[in-house]
């Protein structure tokens, strides 16, 4: 979220971070929205205990009363309903800490680090009712050294996180991005396979 705000802070940046909405009172990032002079609203899951249907009612209410366009989601841990997406189809953007669709889920570093992949990331992609399986926007890849462990790893990871989402945003905002068959394309070009992507040793 605070890359997000970073970036849209250039005024050549397409689109414009007007709302930070979060389920959790507590969540550090609202502070970071308010010094930001970024709106800010608390729709609190725990108030709705199942009430699926109305914790959702409730953040639609917010996001038509502040006439927004486009979500991205950071750091959400809960999925959202069909009926709710039906009205943001390819307006909702999320970020995973995996190259999907490897490693969908929770503890991503831990189970990347078991099965001894030699390269991981994160993808930015569209969000689908089915978890972390939406079209896929952005990916962005490293290295995984010998060294790496389940501390070090996801700090490398949100580094790259950090570079490819203000990028997705921008691509989407600025209307170059297109869904054909499950897969997006970037001004008409498909974007590459994750086994196209070259790991870049990040520091």
């Amino acid at each position: 979220m605070a890359a997000l705000i970073e970036a849209a802070k250039d005024k050549k940046y397409p689109a414009e971070i007007v709302l930070v909405i979060s389920n959790r009172p507590d969540a550090g990032g609202l502070l970071v929205a308010r010094n930001a002079d970024i709106a800010t609203e608390i729709v609190d899951h725990a108030k709705f205990g199942k009430d699926r249907t109305g914790f959702e009612r409730a953040l639609q209410a917010l996001l038509e009363q502040h006439r927004i366009d486009l979500v991205c989601l950071a750091g959400f841990m809960r999925l959202l309903t069909a009926d709710f997406l039906e009205n943001w189809q390819l307006r909702i953007l999320n970020i995973h800490p995996a190259l999907l669709p490897a490693f969908k889920g929770l503890d991503t570093h831990r189970r990347v680090l078991a099965a001894h992949e030699k390269i991981h990331g994160a993808t930015v992609h569209f969000v689908v009712p089915e978890m972390d399986s939406g079209p896929i926007i952005a990916q962005g890849a490293i290295a995984i050294r010998p060294t790496d462990t389940e501390e070090t790893l996801p700090v490398r990871v949100l580094k790259v996180e950090h570079r490819i989402y203000p990028l997705a945003l921008k691509l989407v905002a600025e209307g170059r991005v297109r869904v054909e068959n499950g897969r997006c394309l970037i001004d008409g070009i498909p974007v590459p396979d994750v086994t196209d992507l070259a790991p870049t040793d990040l520091a």
